[in-house]
């Protein structure tokens, strides 16, 4: 997988050995800045969603712990780059994934960086497995993600979901959220409860409906209000929830 991440150095001539170090040995490494002190490193880390951050320890105005502690929760990985052996506990203690010490080993930095590509390899495994919709469990709720994670839903909340091409439109009683999964994907993990396929766009949550106006297919009404066409060929299946 690609590494998408940045240099904090100080030192001109180390910034340029760990760039053609990463560039001829790290291919899954992209390289998205580079910073010379803690300010500009600050901004680049602001500016870019990092994977990895490869960091001196000892730079002018600051180290490499007060440019974490401006951070304060972070998603990205740190792998230490120092001349000095002394901050070892100090990188642990601020949950760094690796330490090197200048002069660079090559071996050593491959080392890293692979180790840095399977933690986050995991991290993503793990995050699909956990961001995908589930099967309906018995307290009735499923997962939703968003950037910064997932949130747990209540079926029972859910008035209607609208087909946007690959995403799937969440409506709720006074909000609505977009989730990148598929219409029909939503159909199969709700087909345990109340929720009908009424056209080619919308699934309802029966329970929500309030009215149901005549028609070929005709339409129903939902709690929020809104009117959804029914197709003709869903309507018989509808209406058998009302038998």
């Amino acid at each position: 997988m690609k590494i998408n991440a940045i240099i904090v150095e100080d030192e001109a001539i180390s910034r340029d050995i760990l760039r053609n170090y990463i560039g001829k040995y790290c291919p899954n490494v992209k390289l998205l800045g580079e910073a010379s002190n803690i300010k500009d490193g600050y901004e680049l880390i602001q500016k870019h969603e990092l994977d990895l951050v490869f960091l001196d320890v000892e730079m002018p105005y600051g180290n490499a712990f007060d440019l974490l502690e401006k951070v304060g929760d972070r998603t990205f990985e740190t792998i230490f780059v120092t001349a000095y052996d002394h901050y070892a506990i100090d990188a642990l203690n601020n949950q760094a994934s690796y330490y090197l010490l200048k002069p660079i080993s090559i071996d050593e930095l491959i080392k890293a960086v692979n180790h840095v590509t399977e933690i986050k390899e995991k991290e993503i495994a793990l995050e699909n497995e956990v961001l995908t919709p589930k099967e309906i469990t018995k307290s009735g709720k499923i997962t939703i993600p968003q950037l910064d994670g997932f949130e747990v839903i209540d079926v029972n909340d859910i008035l209607f979901c609208k087909a946007d091409d690959n995403y799937t439109e969440i409506y709720f009683a006074n909000t609505k959220k977009l989730v990148s999964k598929t219409l029909k994907h939503f159909e199969e993990i709700l087909k345990e409860y109340t929720f009908a396929r009424v056209h080619k766009s919308y699934l309802v949550n029966v329970n929500a409906i309030v009215k149901y106006k005549k028609g070929k297919g005709g339409s129903i009404v939902v709690s929020n209000g809104k009117e959804i066409t029914v197709s003709s060929t869903k309507k018989a299946n509808l209406l058998s929830y009302f038998k």
